[in-house]
């Protein structure tokens, strides 16, 4: 079910649909944890019930931000993989992950990587959404 608009500022159009407790989180497993899986993402240290990933994932869905496919090796498993949309939250993912790892007690190793990715600028997140688009858009 997609989201409805309150009003056409872009901040509230764009919390709407990310700003609630898991769907950032969703997005980061899917691009940092190579996550495609239903069972991998309840696998998540944050530990989001199936209901609530259910609706996210399909709320993701209709907005276009991931898709999801049948998975060619097991008939009952489908794969979720981000779409253009979907990469392009990249730069988003990384001034949290900078933030956080300087204002939070983050984890030294996790901190580390969420710093490296923003000290490397545009040309870092460039690689990275190439990356990215490779293992999601073929």
């Amino acid at each position: 079910m997609a989201t409805k608009g309150r009003s056409g500022c872009p901040i509230s159009l764009s919390l709407e649909l990310l700003g609630d407790r898991w769907t950032l989180l969703i997005i980061r497993d899917l691009a940092f944890g190579g996550k495609r899986h239903f069972r991998e993402f309840l696998q998540s240290d944050e530990g989001i019930s199936s209901r609530t990933l259910a609706e996210r994932l399909q709320t993701l869905q209709d907005e276009g931000i991931l898709t999801r496919s049948d998975d060619p090796s097991h008939g009952l498993k489908a794969i979720y993989r981000l779409t253009e949309a979907g990469i392009d939250l990249l730069p988003v993912l990384t001034t949290l992950g900078a933030w956080g790892s300087k204002h939070r007690k983050a984890d030294d190793k996790l901190a580390r990587i969420a710093d490296d990715l923003a000290a490397g600028g545009e040309p870092a997140l460039e690689r990275m959404k190439e990356t990215l688009r490779a293992q999601h858009l073929g």
